[in-house]
């Protein structure tokens, strides 16, 4: 229905083309070099590399987060929701069950690297859309960070977040706040959702009294 969407939509599918193709080329190379078609036992240093490389963009964990907060700000909130949500399970669940055999230091750095960007990106930005974006990069790198030494805690962190973006999508659209200016008048119109919303961004960023 607008221009910006259309952008949003192509920028999407470019990407998650361009990851697909990795995910199965990476699984091409595995069966071509050890003779089956399962990637829960990948012993090549090659495709491990690859396979981590294709979920990373998938999931927008940086250095290849740079199409999430543009394909976000693009959509409407409704869309956002299942984008930061629904649409993360599939990669965290390959992820998950690869874990134990992907390259750590290479998740490592990639994590940290989602930590900062995540962290410092969000900093100047005015649109909540992009906010959650990079609170979803942030998210994402620390559970990358975990993933590798106990899967089960990185799943925990991942229903909790899950739970959180939910929550805090769900209150911005029942109060149509789209940008921090609108999100600061809404404090006249729904006092209790934005103190309740308060408590979510809170929860969200792990700060007392919700750590």
């Amino acid at each position: 229905h607008h221009p910006r969407a259309t952008e949003s939509a192509t920028k999407y599918f470019l990407t998650q083309a361009t990851a697909s193709a990795l995910l199965l080329f990476s699984a091409a190379m595995n069966a071509w070099m050890t003779g089956e078609w399962t990637i829960t036992n990948m012993n090549s240093y090659t495709p491990t590399t690859i396979l981590t490389v294709a979920l990373a963009i998938k999931l927008g964990i940086a250095p290849f987060h740079l199409w999430l907060p543009d394909v976000l700000q693009g959509l409407d909130m409704m869309t956002c929701l299942i984008l930061s949500t629904w649409q993360k399970l599939a990669p965290m669940a390959l992820l998950i069950l690869t874990s134990h055999q992907l390259n750590t230091n290479l998740l490592t750095l990639m994590a940290l690297a989602s930590a900062i960007t995540g962290g410092w990106g969000a900093l100047n930005q005015t649109q909540m859309r992009k906010i959650m974006a990079y609170s979803s990069i942030a998210h994402l790198g620390w559970m990358t960070l975990v993933i590798s030494f106990a899967p089960g805690l990185a799943l925990l962190n991942l229903m909790i977040y899950l739970l959180m973006t939910s929550s805090m999508f769900m209150m911005l659209m029942t109060m149509n706040a789209t940008n921090m200016n609108k999100l600061s008048i809404s404090w006249l119109k729904t006092p209790t959702l934005a103190a309740s919303m308060m408590a979510g961004l809170l929860s969200l960023g792990g700060l007392p009294p919700l750590s």
